[in-house]
């Protein structure tokens, strides 16, 4: 596929990844040459992606090839540069002292093999499917049946109906000093934490008070989850007691004949709490359609942006990630759109695309933070 020509101000995508290259370098220096303290060090510098008025974050989703350990997603958005986060549920609980799942083998749910480790998705390969199942597993769910997926035996099952019954008295429970620490560990470091990923639509009703008791005491505005019409029904109205918003995220739903009408139109008619998760790759990918004319449709609907880059759903290959500034989807407009028109949105990195065996994560991630800071400076 042809690369695309694009300008940010006076400087090409090629002169660009010249000055990325150089800062993707720094970010494999030691933490402490990045001004990034040792342990009881006192800290000289914090991370800063809020360029122009556009706060640009990333997803711990971004860091699955790493430590999954909280500890581990906070050292890597400081060390890419990111001052703000989407955080999934994994490792939450686990840092805060919730009981502990029952290893069950190397299948995708609780005990499984972590993100990275041999039988898991290789990075840049996850399905939607994959990523839920993950979600799930780090919550201690069962991922829905089927999909190839290998059934519990009568020993499995009953060690997790023991760890769903524990897991939940743990919830109703748990203090909320501990996620208020976990709040200050990140607030410390120089991290906002603005969603967190519970995906709470199959919990009982006093879990998902739980969701959103805790996306507050984390600092967060929102708890996101996979968009449904029953998923919005279920929650909007949770979350506007809360006086919190729950966001949905899409994959290719835009694409399915009906769906703003049958689908989306009724969810944000739930409630004002009801708002977008908007992906913009997945939507350009799967339509071929400007995300800028759901910008445009439902402005004041949309709490977040899932920014990511990829081909059309005309291209060969169609609709597939690519390193950014390499597919077709408008970055460019849409984060000027974002920057000139003032809208508060959270514009978060979605590292989906292949990394290369000499680089990282971190690197990628870094260096989407500077392509988007060329963008909006």
């Amino acid at each position: 596929m042809k690369e695309q020509n694009i300008l940010f101000g006076q400087v090409s995508r090629r002169e660009f990844l010249g000055t990325a290259a150089t800062a993707a370098a720094f970010s494999a220096l030691p933490l402490t040459c990045l001004g990034i303290p040792a342990p009881g060090a006192v800290a000289l510098a914090k991370p800063n992606s809020k360029f122009n008025g556009v706060q640009i974050g990333t997803i711990t989703y971004s860091f699955r090839n790493l430590d999954p350990g909280i500890e581990g997603v906070l050292k890597a958005c400081v060390e890419a540069n990111c001052s703000s986060i989407e955080l999934m549920s994994n490792g939450i609980e686990d840092w805060c002292g919730a009981p502990k799942a029952a290893a069950r083998g190397r299948g995708p749910g609780p005990g499984g093999a972590p993100p990275g480790a041999p039988g898991a998705t290789p990075p840049g390969a996850a399905t939607a499917d994959a990523r839920g199942a993950a979600a799930q597993g780090a919550r201690g769910e069962m991922p829905p049946r089927g999909g190839g997926r290998q059934s519990l035996t009568p020993e499995q099952q009953a060690a997790q109906d023991k760890y769903n019954a524990e897991i939940k008295a743990w919830r109703l429970a748990a203090p909320m000093d501990k996620f208020a620490q976990l709040k200050k560990m990140f607030s410390d470091a120089g991290v906002g934490i603005h969603i967190v990923k519970w995906s709470p639509a199959r919990w009982s009703d006093e879990e998902i008070d739980y969701a959103f008791k805790t996306a507050k005491a984390l600092g967060a505005n929102a708890v996101s989850e996979e968009l449904s019409l029953d998923a919005a029904k279920k929650l909007g109205p949770i979350a506007e007691k809360h006086g919190m918003v729950i966001a949905f995220h899409n994959h290719m739903q835009f694409a399915a004949a009906g769906f703003e009408n049958d689908v989306l139109k009724p969810a944000l008619a739930v409630s004002r709490a009801v708002k977008m998760n908007f992906d913009i790759g997945h939507f350009q990918g799967s339509t071929g359609r400007h995300p800028n004319e759901i910008i445009n449709q439902y402005k004041d609907r949309i709490f977040s942006l899932h920014l990511k880059d990829k081909t059309g759903p005309k291209t060969t290959p169609p609709n597939t990630n690519q390193v950014w500034g390499q597919g077709e989807t408008p970055l460019v407009e849409v984060l000027l759109k974002v920057r000139d028109e003032k809208l508060p949105y959270y514009c978060d990195i979605e590292l989906e695309y292949p990394i290369a065996a000499w680089s990282t994560s971190v690197k990628e991630v870094r260096t989407c933070v500077s392509f988007a800071r060329q963008i909006l400076i």
